[in-house]
């Protein structure tokens, strides 16, 4: 199945650029759409490349908050992510969420949530008809918008 995907690549001063697959991205709405009305998460892994960080691995995980404003991950899903992510060879690279209701970009508790500075921040909006993901750097409550590029 075919999504169309909008997004808009905007260069942040000194931030690597996001790498994605489409069909990664294609998964993450339809997962995302499936748990409407509440947010989705998940985290991302991967590896960094020279000035890319490539995200190899999307891990889907239960909102323990069920609510359509903020998220929770399980922390037994969460404990599974990472040693999988270790069996394989990748490392954590940042969290995703969708935002059913509100544009892709971070809230004031997504900010406040934000304790690692070297994460990569993926917000995935459905609040239009055609859903628009970006990725950001979020550090001492202050993002902003790495670059991210989706490849076939």
């Amino acid at each position: 199945m075919y999504v169309k995907i909008r997004y808009k690549v905007e260069n942040g001063e000194n931030m690597k650029k996001i790498i994605i697959r489409k069909q990664d991205v294609e998964e993450m709405i339809l997962h995302s759409r499936e748990q409407l009305p509440n947010e989705a998460c998940g985290l991302i892994a991967g590896s960094d490349e020279g000035d890319e960080r490539v995200i190899e691995k999307v891990y889907y995980l239960t909102n323990t908050d069920a609510s359509n404003e903020h998220f929770t991950l399980d922390p037994k899903e969460q404990l599974q992510a990472v040693k999988d992510m270790r069996t394989r060879g990748l490392r954590p690279i940042g969290n995703w969420h969708s935002h059913p209701e509100s544009p892709s970009r971070p809230s004031q508790e997504d900010k406040r949530l934000a304790y690692d500075s070297k994460a990569s921040y993926l917000i995935l909006s459905l609040m239009e008809e055609e859903p628009v993901l970006h990725s950001f750097h979020i550090e001492n409550g202050e993002s902003e918008k790495e670059t991210l590029e989706i490849r076939d």
